[in-house]
């Protein structure tokens, strides 16, 4: 039988895991291995051994809350056995599906962003206002400036929460356009076609 993982008061690498798994849990957001070794005023070899005891500690099937490397940081999120439980507590906007729409754009600006709600609509065919103000709600994407041409419209580019909710460390590990499906050519088609131009 698997033996729990004690953290002993007395050995400083223990106690380094602790002021770690503070840190995380009072965070907003994932935190990388380097900002967590200055707020624990800690050098960063350690905080990535002390990184490992809290990630057997806190993986899934043993635990409640889960460890995970994702957007770039460390951060806890709930097991997938309490996902629905944790859903039905909270039941916002963030916790609830998106709908096709608001998908597709998500998928636009994850892959072409940043880009603009003309450029959007483009590729969709339909006007993309709801889908990006629901979005922008939701947290799951936000403004990057805007185009350089006087009155230049708002760019939208993905934010670490999107990375958080879809599990990713970065955009890279996003599937490549050509692993999306059968329509694979008219996608790629659709959205060179709108990076190659500037919105109207």
């Amino acid at each position: 039988m698997e033996r729990p993982l004690r953290l002993i008061a007395t050995n400083p690498l223990d106690r380094l895991a602790r002021t770690l798994e503070a840190l995380l849990v009072v965070a907003a957001q994932p935190l990388p291995t380097e900002e967590l070794a200055a707020a624990a005023n800690d050098d960063v070899e350690r905080v990535e051994t002390a990184l490992g005891l809290l990630g057997e500690r806190y993986r899934e099937g043993r635990s409640g809350i889960v460890l995970e490397h994702v957007a770039g940081g460390y951060a806890f999120r709930a097991a997938r056995e309490a996902a629905e439980a944790c859903g039905r507590l909270f039941e916002r906007p963030v916790q609830r599906g998106l709908s096709p729409a608001a998908l597709e754009t998500l998928a636009i600006v994850a892959y072409l962003g940043p880009c603009t709600r003309p450029a959007i609509a483009r590729i969709r065919g339909v006007a993309a206002d709801s889908a990006v103000a629901g979005l922008l709600e939701r947290g799951l994407i936000a403004e990057a400036g805007r185009e350089e041409e006087p009155g230049g419209a708002v760019r939208y580019r993905t934010t670490a929460l999107f990375e958080r909710v879809f599990g990713l460390e970065s955009l890279s590990q996003l599937p490549r356009v050509d692993e999306l499906g059968a329509d694979e050519d008219e996608l790629r088609e659709r959205l060179h076609a709108v990076a190659d131009k500037r919105p109207a």
